[in-house]
């Protein structure tokens, strides 16, 4: 049997090898009929309904005692929309209405709520169609009566094959599985940060390809070169094998460290903060050494509320990782939303091209009430800990001195009030468009410190959609065109004193972290689990090296050539 070798998506690194296990679901046929007693089928959809709710209470469990809150919390969303009117009252309503049979109403409001999050700007918030196709297909499966996958046929040290996983999926996965492959998802996937949360390898978004691997095939997974052997042989197995015990220690190496700072060879320390999308995430972030938050992500806050979050709920969420951090950094993103039907309760209008449209500080801006509800809450959680406000998608400095002010009316309208609110915040801003990229020295007068968002900047750099298979291979951080905006802006954060970061994808890879160095940037934001790698490599970088090796980097012609002289250089 000759191997085979396969390349996809790596979206957590490491390296595995293990038997192929393929997880598979069924899939309902979705039959459409006429229902004479709507309130019966109503009372069916009900019935399954709290069965539903059942499960995924019980799913919420059993992953809190096996992998702790942060992965757990992905199970409140789930419960979140089976309390969503606009998703179950919707489902009522059209069998009402359309006289049609629970399930098929159930995939119809499913599709079209998980297509309005995958059009979401934000990458994370894309992810989160994945959780209510999750919760959809749970619902079709309860009311077709279908048992689902026995996660019991999966040993430890199988690695598991699918078209896709969802949280339901992964929750169920027993100690021990080796690594992840699937035909579809990103980086930003539900299957990618569990993956990375478990601390095993992942491949994803092989596509037709994985019908190449079979049950019980031998595979070899390696994250950080995207790639699948199938039934090796020998010798290749056998090298991999010794690849994986120098990972192992490496890796423990790196976490009996990850609380120290990292500080280049040469006595240049470089922060590295974590990225979260909820309180639940802080225990990790300060388990992997993360010396505070380079961006929080406030979207789900919004998205798993049936209205506009009250000035209480926020503060409550916000303070809570602000007193966990005490005086180390928290930038706290604010509202990054808008351009699509995404709050069913915004009643936003529709937007041919959400990417370019309506959304973040444009949103924020021209919704000034709502805006400000959210400054409040910031104001007063930030006499918590050291608060850090951050604007998303700014272009101009028009906006940004708006911005400004519309903050310097909430603290006014606060301390009119009595109420005590933080003093000494720092105000900035990400760079995620290509114009602030090209203006950075005009905005960098206006702020405190300079994020950069790879992933949309990227994204609107390239004109490549990332969460698009046919230009996905065009999306890619490494290029050139990206690396210089990069170095832009960093040079213009330098000129007028200011912090220069990142917290994109791209801050949280190992084997760019030299080159990011060497592009000047002063912070580096990641998910928790790379932290205590990205820490160790800065240690053994020497900054004028790394200075070089971006200077040569910037001179390449395309990304594969970037890859080849990093490779070179390690």
């Amino acid at each position: 049997m000759s191997a085979k070798h396969l390349n996809g998506i790596g979206a957590s690194p490491g390296l595995a090898i293990g038997k192929a296990v393929h997880w598979r679901k069924e899939q309902p046929q979705t039959e459409i009929y006429t229902v004479e007693d709507t309130d019966q089928e109503i009372s069916r959809l009900e019935t399954v309904i709290r069965s539903a709710k059942e499960q995924i209470a019980h799913l919420r469990e059993v992953t809190k005692e096996r992998m702790g809150d942060k992965e757990a919390a992905i199970f409140d969303a789930h419960l979140s929309f089976l309390e969503d009117p606009a998703y179950i009252d919707e489902m009522k309503n059209r069998i009402r209405d359309q006289k049609k049979n629970a399930e098929a109403i159930c995939r119809e409001v499913t599709d079209e709520m998980s297509n309005m999050l995958a059009s979401l700007p934000d990458e994370y918030m894309k992810a989160r169609a994945d959780d209510i196709r999750d919760v959809g297909h749970r619902i079709h499966l309860l009311l077709a009566g279908i048992a689902p996958f026995d996660p019991s046929l999966l040993s430890p040290g199988s690695i598991v094959v699918a078209e896709e996983l969802t949280p339901s999926d992964t929750a169920q996965f027993p100690p021990g599985i080796a690594a992840m492959v699937t035909a579809r998802g990103s980086k930003t996937a539900h299957a990618a940060i569990m993956a990375r949360t478990l601390g095993i390898p992942a491949v994803l978004g092989l596509g037709e390809e994985l019908d190449k691997i079979q049950d019980n095939d031998i595979l070899i997974v390696n994250g950080d070169e995207e790639y699948i052997i199938v039934n090796p042989d020998p010798d290749t197995e056998q090298k991999a094998q010794g690849e994986m015990e120098r990972q192992r220690e490496l890796q423990e190496a790196a976490l009996k460290k990850a609380d120290t700072d990292a500080v280049t060879s040469d006595g240049k320390r470089i922060q590295v903060f974590a990225n979260i999308g909820r309180p639940a995430d802080v225990d990790s972030a300060l388990q992997n050494g993360a010396e505070g938050v380079g961006l929080f992500r406030t979207e789900f806050l919004y998205l798993e509320n049936s209205q506009w979050p009250t000035e209480e709920e926020q503060y409550e969420s916000y303070r809570t990782v602000l007193e966990a951090f005490g005086d180390r950094p928290v930038v706290i993103r604010t509202l990054d939303i808008g351009g699509d039907k995404n709050l069913p309760y915004a009643k936003l209008p529709e937007e041919e091209n959400p990417f370019l449209g309506h959304r973040a500080i444009r949103f924020c801006l021209a919704n000034p009430e709502i805006f400000k509800t959210q400054l409040r809450a910031l104001l007063r959680a930030g006499v918590h800990g050291n608060l850090w406000i951050m604007f998303p998608m700014v272009e101009t400095v028009s906006e940004i001195r708006q911005a400004k002010n519309l903050l310097k009316e909430a603290r006014k309208e606060l301390e009119d009030e009595g109420t005590q609110t933080a003093e000494n915040i720092k105000v900035g801003i990400m760079v995620e468009v290509p114009a602030a990229a090209i203006i950075a020295d005009l905005l960098a007068k206006e702020v405190d410190f300079m994020s950069i968002g790879t992933n949309d900047l990227t994204q609107y750099t390239l004109a490549a959609d990332r969460g698009n298979e046919l230009v996905a291979p065009l999306y890619d951080a490494i290029h050139p065109a990206v690396l210089r905006l990069v170095r832009q802006t960093c040079e213009a954060a330098h000129q007028e004193g200011i912090i220069a970061g990142m917290c994109g994808e791209l801050a949280g890879d190992p084997k760019m972290t030299e080159v990011l160095v060497g592009l000047g940037l002063d912070e580096l934001s990641m998910s928790a689990g790379t932290i205590p790698n990205v820490k160790e490599n800065i240690r053994l970088i020497e900054t004028d090296k790394a200075k070089r090796l971006s200077d040569q980097a910037l001179t390449r012609n395309s990304s594969e050539e970037i890859r080849s002289l990093v490779e070179k250089n390690r």
